[in-house]
């Protein structure tokens, strides 16, 4: 079973005081980020995201450190003074859920909504607390890897599960932390060279891992990674992997590839010959360079009066960042760059509805934070240049600027559109024994809409009455520039709109902790009260989806709870018990009638997942997860590509899965049994889910 922590946390940097690194080695220790202007990666490889917990029935000590730092803030805070909740998917927790892609392991966050067209998530949006999927911002290692273009092209995750060492998650307005496209929450890929090498096979000078798949479907693929030591005392990676699939439903084949290479290296030496004054001096750079290319049919995309769509992307990403730690100050710089390129049909094989993009993100950050007399504050900026060239989305351009489209004689992007993004961060952390105060505030100015600043303030509060106890509360405002999607797409079943505002939110949120070592208990809640929010509407049954602004609130609750039997019990053979549930509601304040929404109304009101690990004998262990949801909104029902006029609401539906793993110390077997009851389900209109699907796999390491 997979389980969420609520916040992850990470070592700094090293030091020779008692808390540092090489004094806790071969205990667990919990390692994460979040921070600075961007996430970024953690310090220490291969160390469980898991806390050691004190229990008098186990005979064992706790482990307490001073310099752990916890997520949420652009400040690093230690996790007592945390004032924000993030939830961590750990490494371990991936490797045992019935997860093919990121997108499937997601689908068992609380609070997380995945909507997929197809399987392995090939064709998958991802939303957050009743949001949309273009309200959240997608970072890998920290950088911002979400698609100015559209959403829907934003999970396209350059690396595969073996090279992730965790996914972070934070929900509600975080502009004021990440930027704009944090609207209603972020989701970050951690990965680190050591990935998914246990123990002993990271030790090793260069591990290797390869592995081969397939199952239901014609679905087959391989991935391999290696890991080696880089310049300076660092460590690097490389993997790749391929996987194809006739796919689980109509129209939905694919291929997909997949090229990840990371690196770290130390500047200790550099830091020291600078800054021979300072005592505690360090810094490190670490670089990373990813490719992702698939091709697939694109069932009901854009509409389900065009079943036989097709569409092909291919994104490059390349990112630089150095960390420095000069006494009680802390630099970090960071220069980006995505590239996607977009082939869509709206009919496969042929010209009609056919759309060229490419877009290009020139980003680069920079934070500094500092310790002093009145507490830890940081200033910091964020530059992000976005440019499409299009042969759809943008404005005209003179036949001389047109640029020729890749592989595609005679075609050229003739539409281009571009625009600044810039922000300014500052926040200051009050520190007292029980009780922090995190208060910051982004000022925003974008050139595609005006030249004038907009500001947007938060502030997070903690109080820790007991040891195992902690009550949190936040209200932040965030605010998100429409895609280029949305302000020029057009088709036959779409219009876009230019004058279109940005989406602005306040956001407030409550939650209650409590953490014993053998169970965790967290209650929720939050509300979001959204203005000009976006959103594809028709305003009639032969209407086309248009593009529209209007107001939005949404009101939530989350429950939260965690068994876990081997604390009580050594010999227990059962690890871990989940309950989570979700539920939302919203309130449309707009006097304009809508006859059907495409995404902002069709919200998980219940989310309940039920999940257990266990093992069966020495190497062979099991893990159950059930996700029972009920999707609000309805869709237009089509037969043989025409619409029935008939608006039919979604259904509840139950999802079964099961994966067993049998571990060995250089290979590994998987047997992924998913949708056990075969149940056929609609998640997105008109696009009926796969039945029964089976995965089997072998793993080796040396």
């Amino acid at each position: 079973m997979m389980q969420t922590r609520r916040s992850s946390l990470r070592f700094k940097h090293f030091s020779r005081k008692g808390y540092a690194l090489f004094s806790v080695l071969g205990r667990e220790v919990l390692v994460g980020t979040l921070t600075v202007a961007t996430l970024t990666h953690a310090k220490a490889e291969g160390v469980s995201v898991d806390k050691e917990r004190a229990d008098d029935t186990m005979q064992r000590q706790e482990l307490r450190l001073d310099e752990v730092v916890v997520t949420g803030s652009r400040t690093p805070l230690t996790q007592s003074e945390a004032a924000k909740i993030v939830s961590v998917i750990t490494r371990e927790e991936i490797q045992r859920a019935a997860a093919e892609t990121v997108n499937d392991v997601l689908k068992l966050a609380t609070g997380v909504d995945v909507r997929q067209r197809g399987g392995f998530g090939v064709q998958t949006d991802i939303s957050i607390g009743g949001g949309t999927f273009d309200q959240i911002a997608i970072l890998l290692n920290g950088v911002n890897i979400s698609n100015p273009q559209t959403g829907h092209l934003s999970a396209d995750f350059p690396v595969s599960l073996d090279d992730i060492q965790r996914i972070e998650i934070v929900q509600g307005a975080a502009a004021r932390v990440f930027g704009a496209s944090a609207f209603n929450g972020a989701i970050n890929i951690v990965t680190s060279p050591s990935g998914s090498f246990c123990a002993a096979d990271a030790e090793r000078k260069a591990p290797v891992l390869v592995g081969v798949e397939g199952g239901s479907y014609g679905t087959f693929g391989g991935t391999a990674r290696v890991a080696f030591p880089s310049c300076c005392k660092g460590r690097g990676s490389v993997s790749m992997s391929y996987r194809q699939s006739d796919g689980g439903t109509s129209n939905s084949y694919f291929r997909q590839s997949q090229g990840f290479y990371q690196s770290r290296a130390s500047l200790d030496g550099l830091v020291r010959k600078l800054f021979p004054s300072l005592e505690d001096r360090s810094g490190e750079l670490s670089w990373q360079f990813g490719l992702s290319t698939k091709r697939y049919g694109a069932n009901t995309f854009y509409s389900a009066a065009y079943p036989n769509q097709y569409e092909s992307n291919a994104r490059l990403f390349a990112s630089i960042g150095a960390d420095l730690h000069l006494g009680l100050l802390q630099l970090r710089i960071q220069p980006y760059w995505n590239r996607n390129y977009d082939h869509f049909q709206l009919i496969r094989n042929t010209a009609i509805g056919e759309n060229f993009h490419r877009n290009d993100v020139f980003g680069a950050s920079a934070n500094l934070s500092a310790e002093w007399q009145l507490g830890r504050s940081s200033f910091g900026a964020e530059i992000r240049k976005e440019i499409i060239y299009s042969t759809n989305l943008g404005s005209p351009l003179g036949e001389d600027d047109f640029v020729s489209v890749p592989r595609h004689d005679g075609i050229y992007y003739n539409k281009r559109c571009k625009r600044t993004d810039f922000n300014l961060f500052l926040e200051h952390n009050v520190l007292l024994r029980n009780f922090t105060a995190s208060l910051g505030i982004v000022a925003n100015r974008n050139t595609g809409y005006s030249s004038d600043y907009r500001f947007y303030p938060g502030i997070d509060l903690s109080y820790r009455p007991a040891d195992k106890w902690k009550l949190t509360a936040s209200w932040n405002m965030a605010f998100r520039m429409p895609t280029f999607t949305d302000l020029f797409y057009k088709s036959p079943t779409q219009q876009g709109n230019v004058g279109l505002k940005p989406e602005r939110t306040q956001s407030l949120r409550f939650a209650a902790d409590y953490d014993a070592p053998a169970y965790s208990l967290r209650a929720s809640f939050f509300y979001d009260h959204g203005t000009d929010m976006i959103d594809w509407v028709m305003y009639s049954a032969e209407d086309v989806y248009h593009s529209a602004n209007f107001r939005l609130d949404n009101y939530g609750a989350e429950l939260n709870a965690t068994f876990r039997p081997c604390a009580v019990w050594l010999n227990s053979p059962v690890t871990e018990i989940k309950l989570n549930y979700a539920y939302i509601t919203q309130t449309r304040h707009d006097d304009t009638y809508v006859f059907k929404s495409n995404y902002a109304m069709e919200y998980l009101r219940h989310k309940f997942i039920a999940s257990i690990d266990h093992r069966i004998v020495s190497r062979l262990s099991a893990s159950w997860s059930f996700r029972w949801q009920q999707r609000m909104g309805s869709y237009m029902v089509y037969e043989n590509a025409k619409s029935t006029g008939e608006i039919r609401p979604y259904h509840p539906y139950g999802i079964l899965d099961l994966k067993l793993r049998w571990t060995a110390p250089h290979y590994s077997l998987s047997l992924s049994l998913n949708n056990l009851t075969s149940y056929r389900y609609y998640d997105l209109g008109n696009v009926l889910q796969p039945s029964f699907w089976l995965m089997a796999g072998v793993k080796f390491t040396f």
